[in-house]
């Protein structure tokens, strides 16, 4: 579970590179998304698991 969570954070974060140079698409949606999967990544790593 732990190593989905790293893909899907490294997925969002390449959208949202491929959307802010070659085409605004979705723009609000992929950056909660992306900040959600950031906090879910720092939460686990702090924990330790």
């Amino acid at each position: 579970m732990g190593n989905l969570l790293y893909l899907i954070a490294i997925i969002l974060v390449i959208i949202w590179i491929f959307g802010a140079f070659v085409t605004p698409f979705g723009g609000g949606l992929i950056h909660i998304l992306l900040v959600i999967a950031i906090i879910a990544v720092l939460l686990r790593v702090i924990r330790g698991a």
